[in-house]
């Protein structure tokens, strides 16, 4: 591992990762400990990264540890971007804002908001990936159903569900569409593409208070019904706020993610070979103290590259990398940086670019910071 110099100021927080069609890696983090806030990001050129740009800046922001913003690229090189602004007085009422550039993020368009719900509750855990029209794909956990009698925790009572648009370069936006009515309410969601699908991971909520991790598919302009991606049969009243990852490479695709059914925590993945319409047997990939906040790459070899924190003692925590095979071998986990197991160390953001992945992550110092650095993942059954 090659750690390179952040772009990102002391104070800086909610880094995301994006890797263009091209190949080019893009980062993008929230700066600002009070108002205003500012989304900035920065492109890497070789080993280091670009001077940093401001992409929208702003008062009244929702800022979150879990609910980070994201940045993403249409083939074409159109980046496309979002960040989460309050509606009302309440905790958890504020909505998505999405705003694209067409010059390599010199100038960025006016915002839309996505949801047309007008209800003033939560709109948040954006993935955007691209569509087949050629317009960005976004998937959001949407709280219209939950504008009732506040619950305890802050919440809205009532359920909150998955929702899926498109936005065009030009800020026209597409129809909404339901992709699942009763989901967990502060886990994030992810969303690739594979060869012929769009592949949407989150995680669910039954009845009876399971949330593992679901998955629907956009196949030739129609959404397949949800469905579990593993039984783990993780029953708990409250979010854990521990969302699932995705990735792919053609045909080939795997999930990762957080659970803690039968009060075992568990990092686990799952490969697919048809686009993710059938997954295989989970794997459990942790070193049996995780806390979870995953993230997954799929590698040229095949193989998955897994990111997630492991627990120390004393509130202490390491970001850890294990590769893993089909067959469940890889070898050991790799340490890659301490960390801290608070909300404030948010969550480590992976993606692969050719034969290196690169890693953000919020470090523990005082002020924290992102940071950043360069894994090298040649092809075989190397350690990373």
């Amino acid at each position: 591992m090659r750690e390179i110099a952040s772009p990102a100021a002391p104070g800086s927080g909610e880094p995301n990762l994006a890797v263009t069609a091209n190949g080019t890696v893009l980062s993008s983090w929230i700066e600002g400990t009070g108002e205003p806030h500012s989304l900035r990001f920065s492109i890497l050129d070789g080993a280091a990264w670009s001077p940093p740009r401001t992409i929208a800046a702003g008062r009244g922001w929702f800022v979150n540890w879990a609910d980070f913003p994201t940045l993403a690229a249409l083939p074409d090189g159109t980046l496309f971007a979002h960040w989460l602004a309050k509606t009302a007085a309440s905790p958890y009422a504020y909505g998505v804002h999405v705003t694209s550039s067409a010059d390599r993020g010199t100038t960025w368009s006016p915002a839309v908001v996505p949801h047309r719900d007008g209800t003033r509750t939560e709109h948040g855990f954006v993935s955007m990936t691209p569509a087949t029209d050629g317009a960005m794909g976004l998937v959001w956990l949407d709280g219209r159903k939950t504008a009732s009698t506040p619950a305890s925790d802050g919440h809205d009572s009532g359920e909150m569900a998955l929702y899926y648009t498109t936005v065009a370069r030009d800020g026209a936006l597409g129809p909404e569409t339901a992709l699942d009515d009763r989901v967990c309410d502060c886990c994030q969601t992810d969303a690739v593409r594979a060869d012929g699908a769009t592949i949407v991971v989150y995680r669910d909520r039954s009845p009876e208070e399971v949330r593992d991790i679901g998955v629907v598919r956009l196949v030739d302009g129609r959404w397949s019904a949800p469905r579990l991606v593993a039984a783990d049969g993780w029953q708990i009243h409250g979010c854990p706020v521990n969302g699932p990852a995705v990735a792919a490479a053609g045909r080939d695709a795997v999930v990762a993610w957080f659970t803690s059914a039968a009060e075992t925590p568990r990092v686990k993945v799952a490969f697919s070979g048809d686009s993710g319409a059938t997954f295989g047997s989970p794997i459990v990939v942790d070193d049996g103290r995780p806390l979870g906040r995953v993230d997954v790459a799929m590698l040229e070899s095949g193989e998955a590259l897994v990111a997630w924190l492991e627990q120390g003692d004393k509130g202490a925590a390491s970001l850890r990398l294990r590769r893993v095979a089909r067959d469940g071998s890889g070898g050991a986990a790799m340490r890659v940086a301490e960390s801290t197991g608070a909300r404030s160390s948010g969550f480590p953001r992976m993606v692969r670019a050719g034969a290196r992945v690169v890693l953000a992550w919020r470090d523990a110092s005082d002020p924290p910071r992102v940071r950043t650095a360069i894994v090298d993942a040649p092809a075989g059954s190397q350690r990373p």
